[in-house]
């Protein structure tokens, strides 16, 4: 229910980095103890941590390099081992830790014969390497070989297109992805009304952030998308009458169809866990790897009772959340959505 004033839960939640330990220079482990909880409060947060952790912690990386005197990614340079195309992928996996958000450039500037790697590069201030040994270029002669790079900070993986760019730089497919991977378990204690939960989160990155900055990016993170439902209020929210309701989302549907997505599309991405089925179907569906609205929608109801543990009061409920949700039916055996 919305209020006006909203209340503020006087749960305090307590956390401590319980393991910190630098595995390589670019494998960062850290692990905490988050507690206490409510019950089955740690999945609630567990999963949007985890997901903000590794999509949405940003990090540097070089996303163009500008060689002299070159027109092809796929060209060589004589006294050099490595094509234009084998550097920038070598770049690319060079790990640039940076204090600004701004985009910076960086500068190698070698004389041959020399093994260079990502130390020989000149930075500014606000950048620094990670892992100094990354290889970038053999030099086999006594030639000089300057490289630009642009240093940038984003999240996510990010393909760069030719376009813009000027005779010699070529874009390097960056991935600004910082957070390797990420763990979280759930550890119950007490009894009865009394009943708590601790979890542990262990989170490994590049070590560009360490695991307990990257923590608390995400959780600055979410903490802003949920921001705007505090200030939520009773007029924000558009009122149906009760005979309007079941049309909502048929009205939804076409609004979304309008800004370019056919109906198909906006199944095929619309996911199963959008009909709230009680979490025994949920999972007999995705047992069945039925993933989407697209993919139950090639089931039948004679199909959905096949599945195990799946009966008829599921397939009722499945049914009748398609109908209210997305104003459509379960198809006949012969039919089938693309």
């Amino acid at each position: 229910m919305l209020k006006d004033e909203t209340s503020i839960s006087t749960q305090v939640i307590q956390w401590k980095c319980v393991e910190s330990k630098t595995e390589s220079k670019r494998l960062h482990h850290g692990r905490s103890v988050i507690s206490p909880f409510k019950r089955g409060q740690v999945n609630t947060v567990g999963i949007a941590m985890r997901r903000a952790l590794l999509e949405e912690v940003g990090g540097a990386s070089i996303t163009c390099a500008k060689f002299e005197g070159v027109i092809h990614e796929y060209s060589t340079i004589t006294g050099i081992q490595e094509t234009i195309h084998d550097i920038s992928v070598n770049l690319k996996e060079t790990v640039p830790r940076s204090d600004s958000n701004d985009s910076k450039e960086a500068f190698l500037s070698v004389t041959g014969p020399k093994r260079v790697t990502a130390g020989d590069t000149s930075l500014p201030p606000s950048v620094k390497i990670i892992d100094d040994s990354q290889y970038i270029v053999t030099i086999t002669q006594p030639i000089s070989v300057n490289i630009e790079s642009r240093i940038e900070k984003d999240c996510g993986y990010r393909i760069e297109e030719f376009n813009g760019y000027r005779d010699g730089e070529f874009p390097v497919d960056a991935v600004p992805m910082p957070v390797r991977n990420v763990n979280y378990s759930v550890h119950p204690f007490g009894s009865g009304r009394e009943m708590r939960e601790i979890s542990f989160i262990e989170i490994w990155t590049n070590g560009s952030p360490t695991p307990n900055e990257a923590l608390c990016e995400a959780s600055k993170n979410l903490i802003d998308l949920l921001i705007p439902f505090l200030h939520m209020k009773h007029e924000d929210v558009p009122h149906f009458e009760d005979e309007q309701d079941s049309s909502d989302l048929t009205i939804l549907s076409s609004q979304l169809i309008g800004v370019g997505e056919s109906e198909g599309e906006v199944l095929r991405n619309t996911f199963i866990d959008q009909l709230e089925s009680p979490a025994r179907a949920f999972n007999c569906l995705k047992r069945a790897e039925i993933h989407t609205i697209t993919d139950l929608l090639n089931h039948s109801r004679e199909d959905l009772l096949k599945i195990k543990s799946f009966g008829k009061k599921s397939v009722d409920q499945v049914s009748r959340a398609l109908w209210e949700r997305f104003a459509t039916e379960l198809p006949s055996n012969n039919a089938r959505v693309d």
